[in-house]
């Protein structure tokens, strides 16, 4: 426990390399999907819980201060051409896919309905994978400015009530919640997730 304590990132490293070795070796011997996702659950457990620990126990306002009337206009700014783009996307997707249907169902209303459940259910796993890719980064970005980047930093914006009688553990729970351990882990078991999706529909198809 002293050595996770004194550690925590290399630690939650570590964590991360063997379930990603083991995700490899089921990959390889074509393990089952709910084994997939069950280990990508386990990759991405301690950083993700530390995260909300931490993000938890700091209140709305906590980094108003530290924002600059630039970041404050160039986020907003990045967030409305994303907005566009995915609204722009979805338009051509949603017609695109709608005439396929058409074609594929040759005009029968029964076949139609069928194929647009069939694409649904496919394009489900993908739309919610974006959004959690959405969510890793954004919280990865408030971790940043909240903790910095060192792997158990003394000096922090981390709230002081943070376990602040349990001065380990709070050195666990801040090392844990890392944003470049959170960005990876967390793209990660995106892109396994859709992987494991894949295989999924791949089976049934």
């Amino acid at each position: 426990m002293q050595a996770i304590t004194r550690h925590p990132l290399v630690w939650g490293a570590a964590w991360a390399a063997f379930f990603g070795a083991v995700i490899l070796v089921a990959a390889a011997l074509d393990w089952p999907t709910w084994s997939w996702l069950l280990l990508i659950v386990l990759l991405v457990a301690p950083s993700l819980t530390a995260t909300i620990v931490v993000l938890r126990a700091t209140p709305r306002d906590h980094l108003e201060h530290r924002s600059s009337v630039f970041g404050h206009f160039f986020s907003r700014y990045v967030t409305l051409i994303f907005a566009f783009f995915a609204w722009s996307g979805s338009v051509v997707l949603g017609a695109a896919i709608s005439t396929s249907i058409q074609l594929a169902a040759e005009g029968k209303e029964d076949e139609i309905t069928g194929i647009g459940f069939d694409v649904l259910s496919a394009l489900t796993p993908i739309a919610a994978t974006v959004l959690w890719t959405a969510l890793i980064v954004r919280c990865s970005w408030f971790l940043a400015r909240l903790r910095g980047w060192g792997e158990a930093p003394a000096a922090s914006e981390v709230p002081d009530a943070l376990f602040a009688n349990r001065a380990d553990l709070r050195r666990v729970a801040v090392g844990l919640a890392h944003p470049g351990l959170l960005l990876a882990t967390g793209l990660a078991s995106a892109f396994l997730a859709m992987l494991a999706a894949e295989v999924e529909l791949s089976f049934f198809t």
